[in-house]
C-alpha cells in the first residue's frame, strides 16, 4: 500500500473482497468505489495481461489516485450511471462487481468537507463537491416534516420529529452554515451517555439524503444484476443498516423488499446465490483500522 493511498483511505477486507471476486486472470471487473484505489490495486495485482479494470469515482481528489496501467480505465461518475459508461467503453458483460459503500476515511478527516462532527467546517457532506445540494441546503430549505422524515429513516432516530422542529426554529433567526450549528441545535436531544453515535447518526442521516445513497445503491445492484455475466460475482461491503439491509434481500431474492418469487409451480426464482455467510473484519483488522469495524461483506454469484 503506498503512503498516498494509506492517507487517503485504508481499504476495508481486502483480501476477504478479492478472494470473493474469485477473479479471472482474463476477466473484467469493475470497482464501483475506486477512492485510494485499494482494492483495485488487489484485483489488478490478480489480473492477467488480458484482463481489465474499470474504477468509479464521483470525487474530483480520489483522481490523485489513479493508477497507470493500461488495463486500467478512471471512470469519473457515480456508480448509479453504472450502464451507461460500461454500454460507452463497449462493455456488455463483466466478471465481478465491487463496492465498498460509505464514507472513506479522506472524508472523515478532511475538515472542509462537514463530514464529521469533530470539525467544525461548511456544511457541505456532498460526495462529488462539483454538483448537486449541500447540507446547508438540505437544513435551510427543507420542511419540518421533510427533515422529521430524513432523521427518522435514514438516521433511525426517535428525537427525530423534535431535532427538526429545533433546526426549523433555529435556521428562522439565521441559516444553519457550519458543522457546529448543527452539533449545537441536535446535542439537547441527544442520548447523554452515548453522545457520538447519536450524533454520528444525525450526521449520516443528512449525509444519506445530501447523496442519495441509497437509491443510487439500488440502482447500482440493478444494474450490476442485468450486467454481469452468468457465474459473474457481486461482493458489497456495507457499513450501516440501511445499506446492508437492501444488499442482503436483493443478493436472496433479488428485489429490496425480500420477497421470493416463485411461479405457478412454487419454484422460487431469485438470480443470485449467496456465497458463503456474511464477512465481517476480524480483531486485528479492527485494531489496525478502527473504522471497520461495522463493515459486513456481502458475495453473490449471478445465476
Amino acid at each position: 500500500m503506498t503512503k498516498k493511498e494509506q492517507k487517503y483511505h485504508v481499504p476495508a477486507l481486502l483480501e476477504a473482497s478479492l478472494d470473493g471476486l474469485n477473479i479471472c486472470p482474463s476477466g473484467v471487473y469493475v470497482d464501483v468505489t475506486f477512492g485510494g484505489g485499494g482494492h483495485s490495486r488487489g484485483i489488478l495485482e490478480r489480473l492477467g495481461r488480458d484482463g481489465r479494470l474499470y474504477g468509479f469515482d464521483q470525487d474530483a481528489d480520489a483522481e490523485i489516485n489513479i493508477i497507470d496501467d493500461e488495463r486500467f480505465t478512471f471512470v469519473r461518475s457515480n456508480f448509479r450511471y453504472l450502464s451507461n459508461f460500461m454500454r460507452y467503453h463497449g462493455e456488455h458483460e463483466v466478471s465481478g462487481i465491487l463496492a465498498d459503500l460509505g464514507v472513506s476515511s479522506h472524508h472523515f478527516d478532511d475538515e472542509t468537507r462537514g463530514f464529521s462532527f469533530r470539525y467544525d467546517g461548511e456544511l457541505d457532506m456532498r460526495m462529488n463537491n462539483r454538483a448537486g445540494m449541500t447540507a446547508a441546503d438540505v437544513l435551510n430549505h427543507y420542511t419540518e416534516e421533510q427533515l422529521a422524515t430524513v432523521f427518522y429513516n435514514y438516521g433511525e432516530l426517535k428525537t427525530a420529529r423534535r431535532i427538526a422542529s429545533a433546526i426549523v426554529k433555529r435556521r428562522a433567526s439565521y441559516p444553519l452554515k457550519f458543522v457546529n450549528d448543527l452539533v449545537e441545535v441536535a446535542s439537547p436531544f441527544l442520548d447523554s451517555k452515548n453522545e457520538k453515535k447519536y450524533l454520528a447518526q444525525v450526521f449520516q442521516s443528512i449525509r444519506l439524503e445530501v447523496n442519495q445513497e441509497l437509491q443510487a445503491l439500488k440502482e447500482l445492484l440493478s444494474q450490476s444484476l442485468a450486467l454481469l455475466a452468468t457465474g459473474g460475482r457481486l461482493a458489497v461491503i456495507t457499513y450501516h443498516s440501511l445499506e446492508d439491509r437492501i444488499v442482503k434481500n436483493f443478493v436472496r431474492t433479488g428485489n429490496f423488499e425480500g420477497h421470493v418469487v416463485q411461479d405457478i409451480y412454487g419454484n422460487r426464482s431469485v438470480p443470485f446465490c449467496p456465497v458463503g455467510k456474511v464477512i465481517v473484519p476480524s480483531a486485528e483488522e479492527t485494531e489496525q483500522n478502527p473504522r471497520v469495524r461495522s463493515a459486513k461483506l456481502r458475495v453473490a454469484v449471478k445465476l
